[in-house]
Formats: structure tokens, C-alpha cells, sequence
């Protein structure tokens, strides 16, 4: 592929010169990870392990992630999945049957234990360093995550979250720009179309997003 118009999607390192930059996409095994082009996790102590960002996450529990496209996962970052989950709805949450030696008797089977389902980010995420994403949480396209934050609840598309737990902070643009932008889809375009429209993808007047070739 063509360098003149943006980094081969298929590559681990979208620019050689930075190895603390990766395509999540060509370093995930686990096939209940599912992460799409572009999205990138920085980390200078070993970007190619976002899968240990992923905790929890039992291949007997079966529940997924699912990132989109242009992501931008900063280090620290911790996606808990459903296997963290304790029996709540008896005397005790403690898991005495993990500890064995006879306890296994008091094994939960899967529908004694709080299930939240997929845990899915939508496309052009901005995820800030150290935040936590709980199993089950659905964040919207175009949403921006704030550093150190908790995220308990789903995240509405092109909203502003922080906080432990998260709260909203504001909307990004107006509702009229915002359903513009989830019509558009940007991220579903071609290389071609995106490198041509970079300046007004990157522009901060809002305005030009109108005017796309």
C-alpha cells in the first residue's frame, strides 16, 4: 500500500519511529476481541500487550469487546469483563469454590452470577490514561473518555465523561452536528477519501465538515 496516503492498517506499528504506538487489530488473539482499523493503544512499557488491559475474561463467560475504528486507548487503561462478577444474591459474594479443597462444592453456575453482556466502544473513542471500563458499558461513536475516570454506565455518542464513577460533562456539539456526524461515518470511508479530507476532518471549524469532496 501506498505511504502517501496514511499507514498500512495491517501493520503493528503505524509509524516505526514510535514502538509505543500500536494497531490494537494485528496484536489481539483472542477471537472475543473484536477491534477495528486504526485503533491504537499507546503504551511505553509495551504497546503490543492491550490484551492484559483486558481482564476477566473467561472464554466460559463468552462475552465479548468490540471496539470500532480510530480509537485512541491511552495506557492504563483497564477493560474489567464480566468474569469479575461475585454472586450477589446470597449471604456472602466471597468465591469460596476458586479456593478448592472441598469449597468447589459451592460452585455458582453462570446464571447465579450478575451478567452485563458485551462491552462495546464505538468508532473515533478518545479513551484517557488509567480509565475503567466496566463489563457490559456501551460508549458511544465520537465520545471522549476522561483520564482516570470509572465508567460504570453507557456513554451517549460525541459526550464528554469523567469522574469515579463517570458523570457527563458535556456534549461535544450541538444535536444537529452530532446526528450529522453519525450519518456521515467517517470512518467507514476509503483510505483515499479520508487522506483527501484530512484538513477538514482536523478542522476547528466545525462548518467545513459540510462541504466533504
Amino acid at each position: 500500500m501506498s505511504k502517501n496516503i496514511g499507514p498500512n492498517p495491517m501493520d503493528i506499528y503505524p509509524n516505526e519511529n514510535i514502538k509505543s504506538v500500536c494497531f490494537i487489530k494485528n496484536t489481539i488473539k483472542n477471537t472475543n476481541i473484536q477491534v477495528g482499523d486504526y485503533t491504537y493503544y499507546s503504551d511505553e512499557n509495551g504497546c503490543e500487550d492491550f490484551e492484559k488491559r483486558v481482564t476477566h475474561h473467561y472464554d466460559f463467560v463468552g462475552d465479548k469487546l468490540i471496539i470500532g475504528k480510530f480509537c485512541a486507548i491511552a495506557s492504563g487503561v483497564e477493560f474489567i469483563m464480566n468474569g469479575a462478577n461475585h454472586r450477589m444474591n446470597s449471604v456472602t459474594t466471597y468465591p469460596f469454590n476458586i479456593m478448592g479443597n472441598g469449597w468447589e462444592k459451592a460452585t455458582p453456575t453462570l446464571e447465579d452470577l450478575p451478567y452485563n453482556g458485551d462491552t462495546i466502544v464505538g468508532n473515533d473513542v478518545w479513551i484517557g490514561q488509567n480509565v475503567t471500563i466496566l463489563a457490559g458499558v456501551k460508549i458511544g461513536d465520537g465520545a471522549i473518555v476522561a483520564a482516570n475516570s470509572v465508567v460504570t454506565k453507557d456513554v451517549p455518542p460525541y459526550h464528554i465523561v469523567g469522574g469515579n464513577p463517570s458523570k457527563l460533562i458535556r456534549k461535544r456539539f450541538d444535536d444537529s452536528l452530532i446526528e450529522y456526524l453519525l450519518e456521515l461515518k467517517w470512518w467507514d470511508w476509503s483510505r483515499e477519501k479520508i487522506f483527501s479530507n484530512l484538513e477538514i476532518l482536523c478542522s476547528a471549524d466545525l462548518e467545513n465538515i459540510k462541504n466533504i469532496k
